[in-house]
């Protein structure tokens, strides 16, 4: 019995320390939870201070909960481009606010549409008369395009500054395939659609590269015209006319060449820069530093600035990312989702519906349930626009057709009218080691698709009829929608990409202007005045969200400083999550696509935690490694 007593006892110990150790941990969750959302209270008289470690983009990633704790590092941060906007405008009319900082040192990137609307809200600010001061330690070309909307540019005397244009070479697996013996099906139609090249070349095509200098070639010229009309001191050909020359003139220091270029105003460490904001803002009443001066962060600013609700409401859904089946998203457009979110406001009362595509598209099947979800809403009589931000190009445009205006950027990136898919097969590499396959048909289709013992003739010509069909169904949405006959579709399709001012020229755009002329025109056709609001459509981040990312991507050090070797050695990493993504998207089930592989779509949250995980993509890991 005494032994008995002291096993009891071990167990009520055992029992005890597991109840206020889940009591502990619960009530630290609840204060996490608590404390992850900012509070209006917290604004403060002084500066705004945006620091962006991370990527501008259309709409936000949702963190998966598992696979950001297994994961090894923590995801990209990610800020909504039309957060940042209603930010910098309440900013500019806020007499709290004094000044506005914009922390680039950790800054991934964004598409020049992105960069372009957040530049002009920076603009506005600046119109209020109140100063914008941006910092790093090395301005890439997407971080020069903000910063030149500030009225201070500072740079770290260790940093610098580089503009390289778009463009550049991408991978080709074709030597990899016939080294593996994969053999690569690829069904398509397009004499531009340059998707599938990848596959079946080691070179890019003659039209392929006539698409893309016409295409590089009109982005270039736009991002020069809005780097010099925001910063006119900027002397664009110097530095990239003969970079090696300029450099040197300043004996290879990259801070002083940046200076002497007109692309910074001030050489400086953190320790200057903030004293500099001390004298604009004044001090910190909380802090014993110097140094220190008051300051309000986004998330806290946008708690105290919420979107309008007063009106009727105009619908918003946003398409962005990789068009896929089923419930994906968002950050991606998971076609279910996205037709589910439309269908839950049908019997709404909503006055009009604003389409925002950022996607280089994907699924035809996705792309088509999304389209059927928008003109259900179109049978109620209500004006339907499309607003295309980035990227709306292949299943982005597809889902475009139903608008009865479309509005695009010049710098938008659009078209790419075209259909594939590609099939890999194995007879090659089964025989290689000694596998084959024999059996007896029926008929030419029976044990087809054979991915061992390859394909009939009779599956290769259905699969290719299936694709041209698919193609004739592109061509008769968009003729439907743009009033243009089938053959003139064809002429400006083929899976060609479209700079969003050539789009406007031949039809496929109607005009120039953002979300917010977008809106204002559905307003007018609905007869609104100024009495509405937009409604974000499924916008709304669950609370798991909101703490992981308190957790993972509010500490500045998930994030790293960059100088300009850094900036060049995180393109190359850049490229090898490329080709990550390109083998693997050769492994995945995908029926027909209407994918611009091609558009460069930004880094998002799915690093370690989210990327695919196909056989290949691991084999490229550990030959990489």
């Amino acid at each position: 019995m005494h032994f008995a007593g002291k096993v009891w006892r071990l167990l009520v110990g055992i029992k005890d320390a597991l109840v206020l150790a889940f009591m502990l941990l619960f009530f630290a969750g609840l204060f996490m939870v608590l404390t992850a959302r900012p509070t209006p209270a917290a604004v403060r008289d002084g500066a705004l201070e945006i620091d962006l470690n991370g990527v501008i983009v259309e709409e936000r990633t949702e963190i998966d909960p598992l696979r950001a704790l297994l994961a090894r590092e923590a995801p990209i941060a990610e800020y909504q481009a039309r957060d940042l906007v209603r930010a910098l405008d309440a900013a500019a009319k806020d007499e709290r606010i004094a000044a506005v900082v914009l922390d680039l040192d950790r800054f991934l990137g964004a598409g020049q549409v992105h960069l372009q609307e957040v530049g002009e809200a920076l603009d506005r600010v600046r119109a209020a008369e109140k100063p914008v001061l941006t910092y790093a330690t090395a301005y890439g070309d997407d971080a020069m395009l903000l910063a030149a909307h500030a009225s201070e540019v500072w740079v770290d005397p260790l940093g610098g500054a580089v503009i390289a244009g778009p463009g550049g070479e991408r991978p080709y697996f074709a030597g990899l395939l016939d080294r593996l013996k994969v053999k690569a099906r690829i069904y398509k139609v397009g004499e531009y659609k340059s998707a599938v090249e990848p596959y079946s070349r080691s070179d890019m095509s003659e039209p392929a590269r006539e698409n893309y200098r016409a295409l590089y070639g009109a982005l270039w010229e736009e991002y020069q015209a809005n780097l010099k009309k925001a910063r006119p001191s900027a002397d664009i050909a110097r530095i990239t006319g003969d970079p090696v020359a300029w450099v040197r003139a300043a004996r290879g220091d990259l801070a002083t060449a940046a200076k002497q270029a007109g692309l910074v105003d001030r050489i400086g460490t953190r320790a200057q820069f903030d004293e500099r904001m001390v004298e604009l803002v004044g001090a910190d009443a909380w802090s014993d530093d110097a140094r220190a001066y008051p300051t309000t962060s986004l998330a806290t600013w946008l708690v105290d600035n919420p979107l309008p609700t007063r009106g009727k409401p105009i619908g918003v859904i946003t398409i962005a990312g990789e068009i896929v089946d089923g419930d994906a998203g968002p950050g991606i457009a998971g076609g279910s989702r996205i037709a589910e979110l439309l269908d839950d406001v049908l019997t709404a009362d909503l006055a009009g519906l604003v389409v925002r595509v950022d996607s280089p598209g994907g699924s035809v099947l996705a792309s088509e349930e999304i389209r059927n979800a928008i003109l259900r809403h179109k049978a109620k009589g209500i004006p339907i626009a499309v607003s295309m931000a980035n990227l709306a190009a292949s299943g982005g445009y597809w889902v475009s057709t139903p608008a009865d205006r479309i509005f695009a950027e010049p710098e938008t990136i659009t078209g790419s009218i075209g259909i594939f898919a590609v099939v890999p097969t194995f007879e090659d590499t089964a025989a290689s080691i000694g596998v084959t396959s024999d059996g007896v048909r029926t008929t030419p289709l029976s044990g087809q698709p054979d991915l061992i013992g390859g394909f009939t003739p009779e599956v290769d010509a259905i699969l290719q009829a299936t694709i041209e069909d698919g193609y004739e169904d592109f061509l008769q949405r968009v003729g439907t929608s743009r009033k243009l006959t089938r053959d003139q579709v064809d002429r400006i399709g083929q899976g060609r990409v479209w700079d969003g001012g050539t789009a406007r020229q031949i039809g496929l755009v109607d005009q120039y202007g953002g979300i917010d002329e977008a809106l204002t025109w559905v307003a007018k056709q609905a007869k609104l005045g100024d009495d509405w609001h937009a409604e974000y459509l499924g916008s709304r981040p669950s609370g798991y969200d909101n703490l992981l990312r308190s957790l993972l991507l509010d500490d500045p050090e998930n994030a790293e400083r960059a100088d300009v070797t850094a900036l060049f050695a995180r393109q190359q990493h850049g490229l090898f999550s490329r080709i990550e993504n390109d083998l693997d998207r050769l492994l995945r089930v995908n029926g027909m696509q209407a994918y611009c592989l091609e558009c460069e779509p930004l880094p998002r949250a799915e690093n370690a935690a989210t990327r695919y995980d196909g056989w290949l993509a691991a084999l490229f890991r550990a030959l990489a490694s």
